[in-house]
């Protein structure tokens, strides 16, 4: 078993419905670190460790309804997501940009240590004004932009997480990315966000290079 990956979730699933709930800790060490990221991207804040929790205590009395064959970090992500819904809506709470700028620097350093300081000063100061223009999108957006590139997730995964048809992730990835361009002052390049492409049906993107 590897951080973020199970070598057989199927089994593990099936030995737990089997009987054998120890098993489940196999599919919790493996997709805490995700989780995690994802309800701080999402914007639970200093809530975010309750909110996996809760979320993974769910996932476990749903696993009957899990569907033999699915992957299970998305369809444990879009648990997150619904959990840190309601967690924000009932603290009554604003998003968090902190906690999203926190989940993209937990995720990978976007620079490495012996950067330059006035290179890394200038990344941060891009990366901010990044999470700025992402607060100013629609949920929806926000929601895509965030699963396709925080999260590192594929157009299939993100499709699951969401509940979307992958016509409506890639639409949707489109029109947030050309959003994210209008919004962003000119010349603003990540390492995170692929520059939105320009004409009709341009809805395939890159992954964002790391």
């Amino acid at each position: 078993m590897e951080v973020g990956r199970v070598v057989d979730e199927g089994a593990v699933i099936a030995r737990v419905r089997a009987g054998e709930p120890e098993a489940y800790a196999e599919l919790v060490r493996a997709f805490t670190g995700i989780a995690l990221r994802a309800a701080k991207a999402l914007g639970a804040g200093a809530d975010a460790e309750d909110v996996v929790q809760q979320s993974f205590f769910k996932a476990y009395r749903s696993l009957g309804r899990f569907k033999d064959g699915s992957a299970f970090k998305p369809w444990l992500l879009k648990i997150v997501a619904n959990e840190t819904r309601n967690t924000v809506r009932t603290a009554g709470r604003q998003r968090s940009v902190a906690g999203r700028e926190a989940a993209m620097v937990e995720a990978e350093p976007l620079i490495p240590e012996s950067a330059d300081p006035a290179v890394a000063a200038v990344e941060v100061e891009r990366r901010a004004e990044l999470l700025a223009a992402l607060d100013l999108l629609t949920e929806e957006h926000r929601l895509v932009v965030v699963h396709r590139y925080l999260l590192e997730m594929d157009e299939a995964e993100t499709a699951q997480a969401l509940g979307w048809p992958r016509g409506t992730v890639k639409s949707r990835l489109n029109r947030a990315l050309r959003k994210l361009g209008q919004l962003l002052p000119a010349g603003h390049t990540t390492s995170r966000v692929p520059a939105p492409r320009p004409g009709k049906g341009g809805a395939r993107h890159e992954r964002a290079s790391r």
